[in-house]
């Protein structure tokens, strides 16, 4: 694992309580018997591909994949060799449609996003194979409404995409920076308010008003 977690560990040590004990304890204890994503060491892996100094962007999903091979610890995110998930077509749609840029997407892979700066948060860090939403009840909600809360007390001039009324509900831990809010990019909702947000453009136009260096969306 990257050496970038440090800096996590020392921004989060204030939330080694016991509900976050609780909640690594109840999914080891899962993991005996049932098959849980993302794999016990990808768990945290948007903390370690994206140092905490750097982040410019946050985008928060809701859980994780919950099929075979797809999570591996980014929202939104799955790796090279697997189909592209719907939601995450929608968004590379936008994307393309955004930026006015003819490009082919070859996989769903988003890590190029978290080495730039683009904090990948899903809500809830863990799910059961084939039941999506089944850990929401863990606790995981406190330990990520603190990350943003750090995010937004320690940065200024990051955009913070919030995408769907999950994902809307953690405005409310947001006072200093950027929110952008749209409808989730999943088939259901994504003719609602995504398509059309323009949210990559934007992100960038308000970085670079912020004197920050923009992301390369196409990586």
């Amino acid at each position: 694992m990257s050496n970038y977690i440090i800096d996590w560990k020392h921004v989060l040590k204030q939330e080694k309580k016991k509900y976050f004990v609780n909640i690594v304890k109840t999914i080891s204890e899962m993991r005996k018997n049932k098959i849980i994503y993302p794999p016990k060491g990808e768990v945290f892996k948007a903390f370690s591909l994206t140092k905490f100094l750097d982040i410019k962007v946050v985008i928060i999903g809701q859980d994780p994949y919950f099929k075979e091979g797809q999570a591996h610890g980014l929202a939104f995110s799955v790796r090279n060799h697997v189909k592209i998930p719907p939601s995450l077509v929608n968004i590379q749609k936008e994307l393309i449609n955004d930026i006015g840029i003819n490009f082919s997407f070859k996989h769903g892979c988003l890590e190029s996003w978290s080495r730039q700066g683009v904090f990948l948060l899903n809500s809830i860090l863990t799910v059961e194979s084939g039941k999506p939403g089944s850990h929401k009840k863990l606790g995981w909600e406190n330990f990520t409404d603190a990350v943003i809360r750090i995010i937004d007390e320690y940065h200024r001039g990051i955009v913070f995409l919030l995408w769907g009324s999950h994902a809307k509900k953690k405005a409310r831990n947001i006072f200093w920076n950027h929110v952008l809010l749209a409808s989730h990019p999943s088939p259901l909702s994504s003719y609602k308010g995504f398509f059309g947000c323009r949210h990559f453009s934007k992100a960038n136009n308000l970085l670079k008003k912020e004197n920050k260096s923009e992301i390369n969306w196409f990586l």
